[in-house]
Order: structure tokens, then sequence, then C-alpha cells
């Protein structure tokens, strides 16, 4: 607690790109809670006695952000969801003990849920590129979900059969050589990769072999609008973007901490964007 009410923070090395304090803020200020949402700039080494010291700092919870997410899991109590994922990104006190979450699964499915209503129904195949933390948060979800198939792309096989003997079906793992074959009978393509962000390559995908139903997702939110969803909605494709996400993941952490469940409104998004775009050098 500070002297003005409750306070939570943002976690990672470096955080000063982070836009979890103008989210936070926005939502403390709508609602008319008195609190605060700051970044903290820790180490990996550091990590272990900042989480110990975490409620001594006034702080209520935290969201965690790279390069922290797996150790933050075996430095908390997880929930299911946080352990099948096998990352943390969201803590909370339950009286003196330190939970976890994973909240990028939610914050994934829910934006879908937003853009492409009832993407569900009938939710065919899926394939996703890359194989690190946010590809595991979107798999668990896709699989909660009832997907049948999911073709999973990466650079490095080695790291997508790790994810596949986690997971187990219904994953099958494709080499970059491969993805235009993948596409053919994909109805929803998924981007966990930095490739399209701001500083990094682009991300070179041809949409136009991806059949007329299917959906394109990706969660580089920086730029708001990629090349890949620029040239998914050329070809009339449903598109979600990564700031979509951004924004969804955020709200069980601020119930949790702040006791009141916020909406994502497009005010929110507007705030957020145009922060974006006037800072294009951040990642």
């Amino acid at each position: 607690m500070t002297a003005t009410g409750r306070a939570a923070c943002v976690i990672g090395w470096p955080v000063e790109h982070s836009r979890s304090p103008l989210i936070h803020t926005y939502w403390l200020r709508r609602y008319r809670i008195a609190g605060e949402y700051r970044r903290e700039a820790v180490p990996p080494e550091g990590l272990a006695a900042f989480l110990a010291s975490l409620a001594g700092r006034g702080y209520v919870g935290a969201n965690v952000t790279v390069p922290h997410k797996e150790a933050a899991l075996a430095l908390s109590r997880p929930d299911d969801r946080a352990r099948a994922v096998g990352a943390a990104n969201t803590l909370w006190f339950d009286g003196a003990t330190l939970r976890s979450t994973n909240t990028d699964v939610e914050g994934f499915l829910n934006n879908l849920d937003a853009g492409v209503p009832r993407w569900d129904r009938d939710p065919g195949s899926a394939v996703v590129l890359g194989a690190g933390g946010a590809a595991r948060a979107v798999i668990y979800g896709l699989i909660t979900r009832g997907l049948k198939r999911l073709v999973l792309v990466n650079r490095t096989r080695a790291r997508a059969e790790l994810l596949r003997q986690q997971f187990g079906q219904p994953i099958e793992v494709a080499s970059w050589e491969e993805l235009d074959a993948a596409l053919a009978d994909a109805a929803l393509l998924v981007n966990t990769t930095t490739l399209g962000m701001q500083g990094q390559p682009e991300l070179e995908v041809a949409v136009a072999r991806l059949p007329s139903h299917a959906i394109v997702a990706d969660l580089v939110y920086a730029p708001a609008r990629t090349r890949l969803l620029v040239d998914a909605q050329a070809r009339g494709l449903r598109t979600a973007d990564g700031l979509g996400m951004l924004l969804h993941q955020a709200v069980r952490g601020f119930a949790l901490w702040f006791g009141k469940m916020p909406e994502v409104t497009p005010q929110l998004r507007a705030l957020v964007e145009a922060d974006i775009a006037s800072q294009p050098a951040k990642p």
C-alpha cells in the first residue's frame, strides 16, 4: 500500500518499453481508484530477492515480462494455467502467498473472441509461427478451445519439437521451408515471433495461399498494423492484432490488484496506439 492506495508494477529487464503503466493508469483514472502502477527494472540475478521483498515494497502484485516469466513461475505458487504454459506473467498475494497465473492465454483468446466472434465454432486447423513463450500460451489456449490440428513452424526445429513433446496431440512440427504447404488448409494463422516488429526484419508469409475463410492473428503490437495484417486485410481475411491481445491480457491483473474488472474500450486502444505511433523506436 502507498499513501495514495494500492500499488502494482511491471518487472522486466529492460522494462522501459512496457505500455502496462499506460494501460493500468488509464483504468485507475477511469474508475477513480486510488492507486499506482510503476515500472521496476530488475536484472535476472536480482529477481528472487525483489519478489521476496515485493510486499515490503508496498506492492499487492505485479506483471512480469521478458526475461523473467519462467523464473517467476518457479518463485511463486502458479495456477494450473501458468504451470501448463510454463511461464507466469501476473503475480498477486493471497494472504502471505505469492500466487501466479498466465493471462497471455486469455489475452489471445479474448482478443480473438472480440475481433472475430464465433471463430472457434469450427476451429479447423491452425498454423503457429514461433516456439517461444508466447507460442506456448497460444497453443494452450487453442487446445482448450478444441482445436483438432496445429502445425507449429519454427526456424529451429528442435525447439518446436520440445513444444510438441510438452503438449502432445494435436501438434505437428514443420520446417520454415514447409510453411507454404501448411497454409493451404489453415483456418487460423498466428504469428508469435518478433518478425515484423519495429526494428526487426519483416515477416515474409504468402497469405495468398491461405483459404478465403482464414483468420490471421499477429501478436506483434508495435506497429499496431503489421505488414502481415495489412496483407491479410487486403485479401479480405479477418484479423486480430497484437495490440488487442496486449489490452485484453491486462484485464485480470487489474481486477486482482484493484478489485475492479476493467473494460477494453476504443478510447484505451486509441491512447496506446497513439503512444506507439509517437515513439516508433520502441519495440
